[in-house]
């Protein structure tokens, strides 16, 4: 990330996406990492061009030394945004990760509900839903774990999670943080093998370096049966696409996502035009239904 129009351009789709509204007051996980600390301040960004009001919700596990550091770097990151800060401290127990996740998730409920916030924003990222559907694939989940941590999924009755960066890399948030000149601070525990999670994260660091598109690969995927799992209008024109394709005499095999999408989405916006998806097979748009030949 180079200069002033990557950063402008990360900004201006994150506000895009938030949709902020006026007198709207919303809260942002921050654990004092790179991540959270990037989320902070695109959202306190969208919020003032908004004019909502974001509320920095700290969860303090307790579980491991130098914890109050994490806390005194999101301390200084709401006072450099000129955003509240809220610290929930969660009840002592084991490290167990499942049992962290849900009193996190709780955490974060409550703080909303005392700041009046019907949504509450997190900053998972492309490489956390590889490794969320990858971990579901080795526990040997269904279709229903392998779509992945959703957009947006209600949290509790009137409280809403958003994740708004599951497209985004986190070279690409540690980079906003430094151009802003934001402090951040670095979690050990991500480094501890012990944590499946990080094995998994270890495993793929790796992987990346043979297969560079891995991650949107990942969230493509996920997407996809996202889509299905709830009969989306746009699942739908992909099924009618596929149909056409076989009524044709073409092959499904070797037919390409990106290809099908492009398509769908080109019907879904009533669009008009010749899209050859492979050798020999083109699909014509007009606007209202898709049409199957060969080229």
């Amino acid at each position: 990330m180079r200069g002033a129009r990557p950063l402008a351009a990360l900004e201006a789709g994150f506000a895009a996406g938030a949709a902020l509204g006026a007198g709207e007051t919303v809260v942002a996980g921050a654990s004092g990492g790179p991540d959270s600390t990037a989320l902070s301040a695109l959202l306190t960004k969208a919020a003032r061009s908004a004019g909502a009001t974001v509320v920095l919700a700290h969860v303090a596990h307790g579980v491991r030394p130098g914890a109050a550091q994490d806390e005194a770097v999101v301390l200084a990151t709401g006072a450099a945004l000129g955003a509240r800060v809220v610290t929930a401290l969660l009840p002592p127990g084991p490290a167990d990760e499942a049992r962290l996740r849900t009193e996190r998730y709780a955490a974060l409920a409550r703080v909303a509900r005392e700041c009046g916030a019907a949504r509450v924003f997190t900053a998972h990222h492309a490489e956390d839903q590889t490794e969320t559907v990858l971990l579901a694939l080795f526990r040997g989940t269904g279709p229903d774990g392998l779509t992945g941590m959703a957009p947006a999924r209600e949290l509790e009755p009137g409280v809403t999670l958003v994740r708004p960066l599951l497209d985004v890399e986190p070279g690409e948030l540690r980079r906003y943080c430094e151009a802003r000149g934001l402090a951040y601070a670095l979690d050990p525990t991500n480094l501890d093998p012990g944590y499946r999670r990080n094995a998994v994260r270890a495993a793929l660091a790796g992987l990346r370096e043979s297969f560079p598109r891995l991650d949107a690969a990942v969230a493509r995927c996920a997407a996809i049966l996202r889509e299905e799992r709830a009969a989306t209008p746009l699942a739908a024109l992909r099924a009618e696409l596929r149909t056409e394709v076989a009524a044709a005499g073409g092959s499904l095999r070797d037919l390409t996502f990106e290809r099908l999408d492009t398509v769908a989405r080109a019907l879904e916006a009533g669009g008009q035009g010749r899209h050859f998806l492979r050798r020999g097979v083109e699909v014509v748009v007009d606007g209202k239904r898709p049409s199957t030949g060969s080229g």
